[in-house]
């Protein structure tokens, strides 16, 4: 018979505690976890996406359904796997947003499988955090005193066991089935939350939404941040692991019938236009710029230049000032992918990471097939972004990588841009000709920080802060381009080459208000969208032929079927979307520049598809010309006048995900 143990008031207080958490450590938990959840929804602001009733329903169902389990735990047991589980979810919800932050996405399954690049991120990661992030922690703080002390009494309970108190046991049977009828009512309560908001958005304005897929933030904006991570999951396991998806004979019709109709495009210009195949054996070097946008072009601050390198390249070169770039969640590598295979990245993850094993009508093959050697200069790990293995199904024939160079200028993530061009000139010159060199530049990654050694340019106003070393980095770049032009010159290798560089993406900085102070205007919602994506093209043809700024809209998509047509080289049988841009005909009337959201311009419009989803949300902008800033005007018209292009622009994604994801470019020709 066990001795009854009489506790002091003093010592009845934590066991009151206790035993009050005990009986309501779920609702506690999802209280707290819906206040991390509301956070998340605040920082990240997205348009149109705050959270309402609804939303609170899904969320709170979605963290019923996680933690439902637990009730079949004894006291002690739940508590400890509710603490754990706040643990996971809150690490889950804050990689989201700091990846946000930088991408302005959400993780995904195929980002997980390029995880091991987070590491080298280093400084990126750190210039994301901010102090409001630790009120995501802030609990943590009672956590863990109350984890050290539950495990402390259960100890004690242990060793003094001739002092428990006697209970009469229920059967075991019986409390088990009190649980688990228990745990079924509160699963289908949160099985209700989740599905009734759901199944009206699904019924409604989302009718379409889990099937297109056409944005992250959309799945976001019905299922909420953990609920889009077990859709997710469900997707990428449905998609590799049970069962094997397969095209169907529709759909590859479909698709060869798209990429047929563009390819005609380009067979009627190799027909007919003067410039086809002008430059038939030039070398062809072209250079990937990191964050290098456009705006900087022609700008000054403090009355300095902050690229006069390009400046002056620009009086001898062909200049695009409408080119955009079209890229997603694989940033560089999707400017890779789209400046050199002339496909649209996908929604989620890279096609470096994803499907570097499918077969690609790429540049680098194209030219080798016709008689020209290929090489990549990237002074970084070959396997950052999967290149190893992708740049050799791409038909490279050397990838030249950090290994491969002298770390004689440590500027950022690696070698210096000045002695990467050099060094990658004294390699060109060593290949045999005609040839093919694509440089990927590194040194204005974000964070931008330059070690005081290469900082050149006053930022004035700016100085110290990320856009202030933004411009920074760009200015050493740009001097860096300089030198290799006058180094490619004196190799004799400057007018055998047709010479090109664009962006890669825009910078990641997302406060408007240092773009609008160094541009001296404020700037409305299609301003801002063409800044971001609107980055440089630049193309130096030999003896400065055709020098001159071109107003007509293009995308990194077009850029391999531009080279291919000053080659002479047909691309009408390639499975590719671009058109080419230097032609002696008059542009391309209606040409569309389609990004991955759905969005599209073709100069005379832009259309913005909501990020929500609702239909009414979507924007449809009428271009009507050059304002006194020199910034092109835009007003809002009725969405009606960007219909057609919104589905045209569709169908270009689609055709373009169907021969990516099921590595159709084989069964295309």
């Amino acid at each position: 018979m066990a001795v009854p143990f009489h506790y002091s008031r003093r010592q009845q207080a934590p066991f009151f505690l206790i035993a009050l958490l005990q009986r309501l450590d779920i609702i506690l938990f999802i209280t707290v976890m819906l206040l991390k959840l509301n956070l998340f929804d605040r920082i990240i602001h997205v348009p149109n996406m705050a959270m309402v009733r609804d939303d609170w329903m899904t969320a709170a169902g979605t963290l019923i359904v996680i933690s439902f389990w637990t009730l079949w735990l004894p006291a002690r047991g739940r508590l400890i796997a509710l603490i754990v589980l706040d643990l996971i979810l809150t690490a889950i919800v804050y990689a989201d947003l700091i990846y946000f932050r930088y991408f302005q996405d959400l993780i995904t399954i195929p980002v997980l499988m390029q995880a091991g690049q987070v590491s080298a991120l280093g400084d990126s990661i750190g210039s994301l955090l901010s102090g409001r992030d630790l009120w995501f922690f802030a609990d943590w703080l009672l956590l863990l005193p109350l984890f050290i002390y539950t495990e402390i009494r259960a100890r004690r309970n242990r060793n003094h066991r001739t002092a428990e108190l006697s209970f009469h046991k229920p059967r075991r049977l019986s409390a088990a089935l009190r649980k688990l009828v228990a745990s079924i009512i509160v699963f289908a309560i949160g099985f209700t939350l989740i599905y009734v908001p759901v199944h009206k958005a699904k019924t409604t304005w989302a009718a379409e939404l889990f099937t297109g897929n056409w944005w992250n933030l959309s799945l976001y904006n019905v299922t909420g941040v953990l609920g889009f991570h077990g859709y997710d999951l469900y997707r990428y396991a449905n998609e590799h692991w049970l069962h094997d998806s397969k095209v169907t004979a529709e759909q590859e019709t479909e698709a060869k019938q798209w990429f047929q109709a563009r390819g005609e495009l380009r067979k009627q210009l190799e027909s007919s236009d003067a410039l086809f195949g002008k430059y038939k054996g030039k070398n062809v070097i072209m250079i990937q710029l990191e964050a290098f946008q456009n705006f900087v072009i022609n700008r000054s601050i403090g009355g300095v230049p902050v690229t006069p390198n390009m400046n002056k390249l620009l009086e001898s070169s062909l200049y695009y000032p409408n080119f955009y770039h079209q890229t997603a969640q694989g940033r560089t590598s999707d400017a890779d992918l789209a400046a050199n295979v002339s496909l649209q990245p996908l929604p989620t993850g890279s096609v470096f990471i994803r499907y570097a094993q499918h077969q690609f009508d790429s540049m680098p093959q194209t030219l080798k097939d016709n008689g020209y050697t290929a090489a990549a200069f990237h002074a970084y790990d070959g396997g950052f972004w999967n290149r190893n293995m992708m740049y050799d199904q791409l038909g490279y024939d050397k990838f030249y990588s950090k290994n491969d160079f002298t770390m004689d200028e440590p500027v950022g993530w690696s070698l210096g841009d000045k002695s990467f061009f050099q060094q990658s000139v004294v390699k060109m010159t060593k290949e045999k000709q005609p040839f093919y060199s694509f440089l990927i530049s590194l040194s204005s990654h974000h964070p931008y920080k330059l070690p005081p050694s290469a900082q050149q340019l006053d930022t004035k106003q700016f100085k110290g802060t990320m856009f202030g070393d933004y411009l920074e980095a760009v200015h050493y770049v740009d001097a860096a381009l300089g030198a290799m032009i006058e180094s490619l010159k004196q190799a004799g290798l400057w007018d055998k080459s047709i010479f090109l560089f664009y962006g890669d993406h825009d910078n990641s900085i997302a406060d408007w208000q240092p773009f609008e102070s160094f541009l001296g205007q404020s700037l409305d919602e299609t301003e801002r969208f063409r800044i971001l994506k609107g980055v440089p093209f630049i193309v130096h043809l030999p003896g400065d032929a055709h020098a001159g700024t071109y107003e007509q809209p293009a995308g990194q998509l077009d850029v391999t079927p531009t080279v291919l047509h000053l080659l002479g080289i047909g691309s009408s049988d390639k499975v590719m979307i671009g058109t080419p841009l230097i032609t002696a005909s008059p542009p391309q009337a209606g040409k569309r520049i389609v990004f991955r959201n759905g969005a599209y311009t073709d100069g005379s419009v832009l259309y913005l598809p909501a990020e929500d989803g609702l239909p009414e949300h979507s924007k449809c902008y009428s271009i009507t010309g050059t304002g006194a800033t020199g910034s092109k005007q835009a007003q809002l018209t009725d969405q009606s006048v960007c219909h057609t292009g919104a589905v045209e622009a569709r169908k270009e994604l689609d055709a373009s995900d169907l021969v990516v994801e099921y590595n159709l470019v084989p069964h295309l020709h």
